[in-house]
């Protein structure tokens, strides 16, 4: 089985579910298989900017419980970048205090880069755990955590639904995504959206409420719609947690139609992991435990294909993997009669996260679409 390791593992960014699940992996992995020692790092790279360092030994008995449960075990940031640029040879020595061999990062994107740029600086054995439930960490098909996002979205949708019927109600529920449209169009289309908006395809809201208009024409009172909390206004800005009042100001001022909105916000991260997220998490777990047994180091463990695979941090990181416009899931929806958006007419948008913001259209006459609908 080679030498006796001791690897370090932590949790950066944002939490989600299925981090814990991912602990428990890792330590089963390297403690049953090949006899090493796994120290968790407390409070993700805060714990190594402390001296001493901020630790738990991580045994067995210790995550043997944690395939089901939210959160991490071990607590994670997404702040203070600034102070991890002050204390970078603080961190290195810790790296060494506490006499490891390897660290395992699980972290999204910017966490994953961070992490990079560490153990390039102090040379330090680096492999790292997609996990966003943004689903937008590049070359990777999921990350631990997206899933179980959009399960509960998909929930949140369905019980809209008889409420928006009910009431006869336009209902708009806005989710998280950060730059991808990843959860919206996923949990959309299995939640029975009528109106699905993302990032990534630009909208004209004289079709959407065209498209509430229509329904009405056949018979049905209501509408639910999701939208992507990184959709952008007409004027070209993002206001996350608020983008969904905006449509819903907009609709109810162009159609008169009662709009409410459900911002699912931090919901969307919490709680029990879905069957998904935690075989992902055992697979990446085991995965990244076996790159450290070959030495094979500065990559991420990435889901291709049916299969775990070893990505290098540099091709993974510093891009970001958004909604293709002409994505299957795209078609599905306007397959369906969904309103997706000018997907005719999408923009080229980057995957290093700068592209331009979706095209806006302008507004329609509010007399026109009032008359067309009511």
């Amino acid at each position: 089985m080679g030498e006796k390791k001791r690897i370090g593992v932590l949790t950066s960014g944002g939490d989600c579910a299925g981090l814990n699940a991912t602990i428990r992996a890792i330590v089963n992995r390297a403690v049953v298989t090949y006899g090493w020692e796994v120290v968790g790092i407390k409070g993700a790279t805060n714990g190594l900017m402390t001296t001493p360092p901020e630790y738990i030994d991580l045994q067995l008995s210790k995550v043997e419980s944690l395939l089901t449960k939210g959160g991490t075990l071990l607590g994670t940031t997404n702040k203070g970048e600034k102070r991890l640029e002050e204390c970078l040879d603080l961190i290195v020595e810790n790296y060494h205090r506490l006499n490891l061999n390897a660290l395992i990062g699980i972290g999204g994107d910017g966490s994953l880069a961070i992490l990079h740029r560490i153990a390039k600086y102090g040379n330090i054995n680096f492999v790292g755990i997609p996990k966003t439930i943004d689903n937008d960490v590049y070359l990777t098909e999921y990350a631990i955590g997206y899933q179980t996002a959009v399960n509960v979205a998909t929930e949140a949708l369905d019980r809209l639904h008889s409420t928006a019927e009910s009431h006869e109600r336009i209902m708009i529920l806005e989710v998280m995504g950060r730059d991808a449209g990843h959860i919206a169009l996923n949990a959309g289309i299995a939640g029975g959206a009528h109106i699905i908006l993302i990032p990534e395809i630009p909208y004209n809201i004289e079709n959407i409420c065209r498209k509430i208009a229509e329904r009405k024409q056949h018979g049905f009172n209501h509408t639910v719609m999701i939208v992507s909390e990184a959709v952008y206004t007409r004027n070209g800005t993002c206001r996350v947690g608020k983008i969904g009042q905006f449509f819903a100001d907009m609709i109810t001022e162009l159609t008169g139609i009662d709009t409410r909105v459900t911002v699912l916000g931090h919901v969307q991260r919490g709680g029990m992991p879905s069957p998904a997220d935690r075989i992902l998490a055992s697979s990446f777990g085991v995965a990244a435990v076996d790159l450290i047994a070959q030495e094979n180091y500065n990559k991420i463990v990435a889901w291709q294909n049916h299969q775990v695979v070893p990505v290098p941090i540099e091709e993974a990181t510093g891009k970001i993997r958004i909604v293709d416009p002409h994505d299957t899931l795209v078609k599905t929806a306007v397959g369906l009669g969904i309103y997706i958006g000018e997907h005719e007419g999408t923009l080229e948008i980057s995957h290093n996260g700068s592209g331009h913001p979706a095209q806006m259209f302008p507004l329609a006459d509010s007399k026109i679409l009032n008359a067309s609908i009511g």
